[in-house]
């Protein structure tokens, strides 16, 4: 696949914002993959894990900076972490390839680990309409609350939300649940995450299903840690692009 840095200005504050986009070997329209970075790098972290998926499949593949990691070295960190900026530069990313590159846009599955999944999230209740479907590995889902389970990552945290329960809040997905009921997401997160909770998920699942019983989010606890599973991913977009017919089953 061709590897391109594409920069995209943002709608919001006019600066170039940088992106990596690998683009499918072919003339037709083709599915693409956006894939979001983790709590502690930038957009070139998740080649290693979506390249592969997206050479398999030959989609074309978007890794968004969105303002950098979630990290005190980070001087734009206030502008990353769940911010408005940063879920717009995924958003102006999105509509720049669509709008440049041979995409289907009734194809765009996004997938996130970590901090990406927060950000994954994020993004499903801020356009939901975007995405054919959305996978979360491992999501933060109350920052408030993650803040206290994970004292290493605290001071980045408030570094970048402030020390302030509403900011804080504002950043968390667990305040958008209305409009992530709207989008297809499926949740994936280990048991035996030592670095998010996997009650973190669960949690959100059950207030989703209260509030939206009907909603199309789904919740997979694996038996693993805080870690990315290329099987269950790749399954569960390939499922998606290609929904499989329903068929009645009698007992």
């Amino acid at each position: 696949m061709m590897q391109e840095e594409i920069s995209v200005k943002s709608t919001l504050d006019g600066t170039d914002q940088p992106s990596l986009f690998f683009r499918a070997d072919s003339n037709e329209p083709r599915p693409i993959i956006v894939g979001l970075h983790t709590w502690s790098h930038d957009r070139s972290n998740q080649i290693r894990y979506l390249l592969s998926l997206a050479e398999e499949q030959n989609f074309h593949l978007l890794l968004p900076e969105f303002r950098g990691p979630n990290l005190i070295g980070n001087p734009n960190g206030s502008l990353a972490c769940g911010s408005l900026h940063a879920k717009q530069d995924i958003k102006d990313a999105i509509d720049f390839v669509c709008s440049t590159e041979n995409v289907d846009t009734k194809k765009i599955f996004l997938i996130g680990l970590s901090g990406g999944a927060h950000m994954a999230l994020l993004m499903a209740g801020f356009c939901p309409e975007v995405f054919r479907a959305v996978a979360a590995f491992a999501p933060i889902s109350n920052l408030a609350r993650w803040k206290n389970e994970a004292p290493t990552y605290a001071p980045h945290v408030e570094y970048c939300c402030g020390n302030n329960e509403e900011e804080l809040l504002n950043r968390s997905p667990i305040k958008y649940i209305d409009a992530i009921a709207k989008a297809n997401v499926k949740i994936f997160h280990g048991k035996i995450d030592e670095i998010v909770p996997f009650e973190q998920s669960l949690d959100f699942f059950s207030e989703m299903q209260k509030r939206h019983p009907k909603a199309r989010l789904y919740l997979d606890i694996f038996n693993g840690g805080h870690q990315f599973e290329l099987a269950l991913c790749r399954h569960w977009i390939l499922s998606q692009y290609r929904p499989p017919q329903n068929s009645n089953i009698t007992g």
